[in-house]
């Protein structure tokens, strides 16, 4: 159990507006809880998945979700940085001081906080139906091409 007492807000309201999956909320908790003063922790995705009973990929994915809300940063393979204003600290002084330091667009209380999010996955979603059509266009030019060999190697008689 984690021994931080102070968090710069409730940020529980705010939290609830997000359409997050359910993964994603579990893995917040989880790494909240787990996470030295200052929101920092080491963790790999497969250590989330044993905690939370979750595949890799349902990590990722919960992750990649907490990315794209700036609730949790990626800082590299295994080190995440949780949301200055959602990080836990040893005193109030401090977490003032770590928001204060924060870019106004990471901010959980920009007002446009909801609608960058909404963006953001919109974003998301648009990437993911491009690289789908890619490969779909992808796969039927190698199905055309392979038909087309098949269709110039005729038995010669």
């Amino acid at each position: 159990m984690s021994t931080l007492r102070f968090a710069a807000v409730n940020a529980d309201g705010l939290l609830s507006d997000l359409d997050l999956p359910p993964a994603a909320y579990r893995a917040l908790l989880k790494l909240r809880a787990l996470s030295e003063a200052g929101g920092r922790i080491t963790i790999d995705q497969a250590t989330i998945g044993e905690l939370l009973g979750l595949s890799r990929p349902s990590v990722n994915a919960a992750l990649r979700s907490l990315e794209l809300a700036k609730l949790v940063k990626k800082v590299r393979n295994g080190v995440y940085q949780i949301n200055a204003m959602l990080a836990g600290y040893n005193s109030p002084e401090d977490a003032v001081a770590a928001v204060k330091a924060m870019p106004q667009d990471d901010r959980l209380d920009n007002r446009d906080f909801l609608k960058n999010y909404d963006r953001a996955v919109a974003s998301y979603q648009d990437q993911l139906a491009e690289q789908r059509q890619k490969r779909a266009a992808q796969a039927a030019a190698k199905k055309a091409a392979a038909a087309k060999r098949r269709g110039s190697l005729h038995a010669v008689s």
